[in-house]
């Protein structure tokens, strides 16, 4: 059972990472902040009663869970702006007037995005993806640990139950596996 210093000294020291994650994700800081906050409190309310050594595998997912819940109600509201957008916009002298035809993405976002430049994105992750999970468990787990979950060295080790020493090796031959099956596929980032 994890004490309460021991839950708030482990949400402090993962609020930095969690918020780096989500704002990757969701490319905003104020609802990266909400999607944080979320999965703080529901580990707290749901889980707190956990050993302290779970706690960081079931904040990870929590936090994943409730970054798609994040999507989901951003597509649902989306889906009823569209719906209703050209109810009752008529303009002065007669003509209708639709906002979503007036509405421009900022650039750089995901919607000022082509679709063939989505399409390119997702193939991308969906290759860097199917690479990484050919990777040796122990590699992948160092890797996803070290590049995903922003874990320095000795979190990792102590994670993984292994020294710092095998975290560098794992990762090292990870990056390089990746990088040269990447390359073979055209793949340059």
């Amino acid at each position: 059972m994890a004490t309460e210093k021991e839950l708030s000294d482990f949400l402090e020291n993962v609020e930095r990472r969690a918020f780096k994650q989500a704002v990757y994700a969701v490319r905003k800081d104020e609802a990266a902040l909400d999607i944080v906050q979320d999965a703080m409190i529901k580990l707290a309310e749901k889980y707190g009663d956990k050993p302290a050594a779970e706690l960081p595998l079931l904040f990870q997912r929590i936090l994943q869970n409730t970054i798609h819940d994040y999507f989901r109600r951003e597509k649902v509201r989306s889906t009823w702006v569209s719906l209703f957008s050209g109810i009752g916009n008529d303009t002065d002298d007669g003509e209708n007037f639709d906002l979503l035809e007036t509405f421009e993405s900022e650039e750089g976002s995901l919607a000022a995005e082509s679709s063939a430049d989505k399409v390119e994105r997702q193939q991308v992750l969906a290759a860097i993806e199917a690479e990484v999970q050919k990777l040796p468990a122990r590699q992948r787990e160092a890797f996803l640990m070290r590049y995903w979950q922003d874990m320095d060295v000795a979190e990792t080790a102590a994670a993984m139950g292994c020294s710092e020493g095998s975290v560098k090796t794992h990762c090292s031959r990870a990056t390089h596996a990746l990088a040269l099956a990447l390359r073979a596929k055209g793949i340059t980032l």
